[in-house]
C-alpha cells in the first residue's frame, strides 16, 4: 500500500467561471454555446478499402497467423478453400510470414513492410489472418489484415468471442473502419480437436466467405462507444450551471493549476476538476475533496505502484470533520455506500483523464481492477479506546480534515478472531501479514507498506494491552516474521521478472543471500508454528516500522 495524506478545509467562495475543452476532459468555452462533445476525435484519418472480391474462384489468399490453434484450423480452412475452389491458390504462413502488430505513426516495421511486398509480389487478391485469443495475440494477427487493407486487399480476422470488439477497434485506430472479423463459437483451447475442426466448417468457413465476396457497407463501420473517457458506467450531464456550482465549493480561481499530473503529464486546473466531479456524479460540495485527491496524483508513492501487472487498485481514506459534514459513511458495509462510491468513481476518472492510465496500455494489472473506493476512519471508536485516529498520528489536529491517498493489492478475507484475548488477537494479525503479503507466496519485497482495519470490538480488546496503535504496531512488527527457509523458496522459485542458474545457486545458497540481504535471526518460533515442537527457527521480517496503518473501522 502506498499513500499520502493532504489536509484541505471546506470553504465557500463564490468563484464563477466557465469551462472549457482541453486535453480529453470535456468543459465548457467561454462565451459560447455550450460545447460537450466529451470524446477527442482520432487522428488517425479513414482509409479507403478496395471492393471485396465478386468470386473466390480462382484468386490468391494468404493464410496467416499461428495464435490459438492455427495448427489446426488453418490447415482445414486450407482443405476448404482448395475442395470448393480447385483453382485457387493458398499461401501458408512459413510461406509469406506476417505484419505483426501494425505500427503507430512514426514507427517503422521491416515486418509489416516485408509483409506488404510479399503481398504485392505474390499476387495475394485476400487474407485470412488469426487466431484471436488474447490480449496480446489478437492486435498482432490484426496487423496483418490491416496491411492488405492498405493495400487495397480484401482481407478477413478470425477471432474468439470476446476479442472481436479488440480486433476492429485495433483496425480503426490504423484507419481501417470496416474490418470484417469471422467470430469462431467459443474459446479456442478449450476446444478439442475434432470439436475445432467441426466448427471450422461449419461456422469459421461460411463467415470467411461472407467477408470475403459480401460488398462493404455502412453496418461494417466500426464505431467506438460515444462517451467521455469513461469507467464504462453512466455519467452525468455536463452543463455550465453544474461546473459552475462546484466552484462555488473552492476559494481557488477556476484556471488556477494544479500542476501536471503523472504518467501523461496532462496539466490539470480547477476547472478541470469540476468538470470531471460533474461527470463522475459527485455532489457539488465534495469539491475541496476532489482537488486534494488530484493533488494527491502528483506523489510518486502514491502513483508508483499503478502500472505494475501486479494490480493494484487506487483508495482513499478521510479523517476529521468533512466526512462526517459531508454525508460519508464509516459503518458496516462503507465502500458501498452512495457518497463513498461516488468518490471512489471520482478516482476512477481522474485515473483516465487526468494521468492518462489506460488498462492494456500502462495499466497492466494481470487479471484487471477493481473500483477504486473511500474509506473513513470511525474517530469516535478510536477515541473511546484511547487511541489516536490516524490524521491525530500524522501530526494533524482532530478537527483538520484529511484524505489519504492510497493503493491495495489485497483486499477483503476478512479475519475474525475467535478470542478476546488481545495478545491471541495480535498473534492472528500478525499471521494474516505473513499469508498476505504483495506477491503470491511473499516472493517479492519483503517488507511492504500495509493498511489494518479493525472493527471498534477488535480494537477495544486490543487496546486492553496495547494502549495505542504505535504500541500495537511494535508487536506486529516483531510477531510477524516468516521462516527463512520459506521466504528463500519463494523468492526462488517465484522470483518477479528473473529466474536463477540452478547450476550457479541452489536453493539453499540462495536462502544464505536472502539472510544477509534480509537480516534473518534466530528468533522464537511464530506461535502459529508452535506445533513443530521447534523452540527456536530462523526467521525474516514481513513488517517494518513506518509501514504500517491502523484505522477503526464500525461493524
Amino acid at each position: 500500500m502506498k499513500k499520502t495524506t493532504f489536509l484541505f478545509s471546506l470553504l465557500l467562495l463564490p468563484v464563477i467561471a466557465a469551462p472549457i475543452c482541453k486535453d480529453g476532459v470535456c468543459e465548457l468555452p467561454r462565451g459560447n454555446a455550450p460545447d460537450l462533445s466529451a470524446v477527442p476525435t482520432c487522428t488517425i484519418p479513414p482509409v479507403r478499402q478496395g471492393p471485396r472480391l465478386s468470386s473466390l474462384n480462382g484468386k490468391t489468399f494468404a493464410l496467416v497467423g499461428g495464435s490459438f490453434m492455427a495448427s489446426v484450423t488453418h490447415p482445414e480452412l486450407k482443405r476448404l478453400i482448395l475442395a470448393e475452389f480447385p483453382k485457387s491458390r493458398v499461401i501458408l504462413l512459413n510461406e509469406i510470414g506476417s505484419a505483426g502488430p501494425y505500427p503507430r505513426p512514426g514507427v517503422v516495421r521491416h515486418e509489416k513492410d516485408e509483409f506488404q511486398r510479399k503481398l504485392k509480389e505474390m499476387k495475394v487478391d485476400a487474407v485470412i489472418s488469426g487466431n484471436g485469443g488474447c490480449g496480446l495475440c489478437t492486435p498482432k494477427e490484426t496487423g496483418s489484415c490491416i496491411a492488405a487493407e492498405m493495400l487495397g486487399i480484401p482481407s478477413v480476422m478470425i477471432a474468439g468471442p470476446g476479442f472481436v470488439v479488440q480486433a476492429k477497434s485495433t483496425a480503426r485506430s490504423a484507419g481501417i473502419e470496416k474490418l470484417r472479423v469471422a467470430e469462431y463459437p467459443g474459446a479456442f483451447a478449450s476446444h478439442t480437436r475434432e470439436e475445432l475442426l467441426d466448427n471450422t466448417r461449419k461456422i469459421l468457413w461460411p463467415r470467411i466467405k461472407a467477408a470475403l465476396s459480401d460488398p462493404l457497407g455502412a453496418a461494417d463501420v466500426y464505431r467506438p462507444t460515444a462517451e467521455f473517457a469513461s469507467d464504462g458506467l453512466p455519467t452525468m450531464p455536463l452543463t455550465e450551471e453544474a461546473v459552475n456550482e462546484f466552484l462555488l465549493f473552492t476559494d481557488r480561481k477556476a484556471d488556477d493549476s494544479l500542476g501536471a499530473i503523472p504518467p501523461a503529464m496532462r496539466e490539470v486546473t480547477v476547472r478541470h476538476v469540476a468538470a470531471l466531479g460533474v461527470m463522475s456524479g459527485c455532489p457539488a460540495e465534495f469539491m475541496p475533496v476532489l482537488l486534494a485527491f488530484t493533488e494527491a496524483m502528483k506523489d510518486g508513492d502514491f502513483r508508483r505502484t499503478l502500472s505494475s501487472t501486479h494490480a493494484w487498485t487506487p483508495y482513499c481514506w478521510l479523517n476529521g470533520p468533512v466526512a462526517r459534514q459531508l454525508g460519508f459513511d464509516a459503518e458496516q458495509g462503507e465502500i458501498s455506500s452512495p457518497k463513498n462510491m461516488l468518490l471512489g468513481r471520482f478516482i476512477n476518472l481522474a485515473l483516465l483523464n487526468f494521468g492518462g492510465y489506460k488498462v492494456k496500455e500502462n495499466r497492466m494489472g494481470t487479471f484487471g481492477y477493481l473500483m477504486p473506493w473511500t474509506l473513513v476512519e470511525n474517530e469516535a471508536a478510536a477515541v473511546k479506546v484511547g487511541w489516536k485516529p490516524y490524521h491525530l498520528q500524522r501530526g494533524f489536529q482532530l478537527n483538520d480534515s484529511t484524505l489519504s491517498a492510497a493503493s491495495a493489492i489485497n483486499w477483503g478475507n476478512n479475519l475474525v478472531p475467535s478470542a478476546s484475548d488481545a495478545e491471541r488477537i495480535k498473534d492472528m494479525i500478525a499471521w494474516d501479514a505473513v499469508e498476505k503479503q504483495q506477491m503470491a507466496v511473499g516472493s517479492g519485497m519483503p517488507c511492504v507498506y500495509r493498511t489494518f482495519l479493525l472493527t471498534p470490538d477488535v480494537a477495544r480488546d486490543l487496546a486492553a494491552r496495547y494502549t495505542s496503535k504505535d504500541a500495537l504496531e511494535a508487536a506486529l512488527v516483531e510477531t510477524a516474521r516468516n521462516p527463512l527457509g520459506s521466504r528463500a523458496f519463494a523468492n526462488y522459485w517465484g522470483n518477479p521478472g528473473s529466474s536463477f542458474n540452478q547450476q550457479r545457486c541452489s536453493v539453499e545458497q540462495h536462502a544464505d543471500r536472502i539472510a544477509e540481504a534480509e537480516r534473518a535471526r534466530v528468533t522464537p518460533t511464530p506461535p502459529w508454528l508452535n506445533w513443530t515442537g521447534l523452540k527456536e527457527i530462523e526467521t525474516v521480517p514481513v513488517m517494518q516500522d513506518g509501514k504500517n496503518v491502523s484505522a477503526d473501522r464500525s461493524r
